[in-house]
């Protein structure tokens, strides 16, 4: 399936629902979904691999790994207050407290 930014413009909680949909696809039907977004709060939530664009390069690779990447723009995307909240708020889901 192919995704071209589908929570844009979304309440959080639609969104959120959107992203718990596309999940559960994936996890019944084995379904690969390819996402182009700009939605941290769907990047942590659903993402496996992650592909970046930075300096005229594409870089794949998983998000632990991207998270750990050196290069400036990455960790300011990844890192930054935004990025965080993202993180908890996965992290949260995971753990079944949210």
């Amino acid at each position: 399936m192919l995704l071209d930014e589908p929570t844009a413009g979304l309440d959080p909680q639609t969104a959120s629902g959107f992203d718990a949909l596309i999940k559960k696809l994936n996890q019944n039907l084995g379904l690969t979904v390819v996402m182009v977004t700009h939605d941290l709060d769907s990047v942590f939530a659903l993402c496996d691999r992650v592909a970046v664009l930075v300096d005229k390069k594409v870089i794949i690779d998983t998000l632990p790994n991207l998270l750990q990447h050196r290069h400036p723009w990455i960790q300011e995307y990844f890192h930054g207050p935004r990025a965080r909240a993202a993180r908890n708020a996965a992290e949260r889901t995971v753990d079944g407290n949210g």
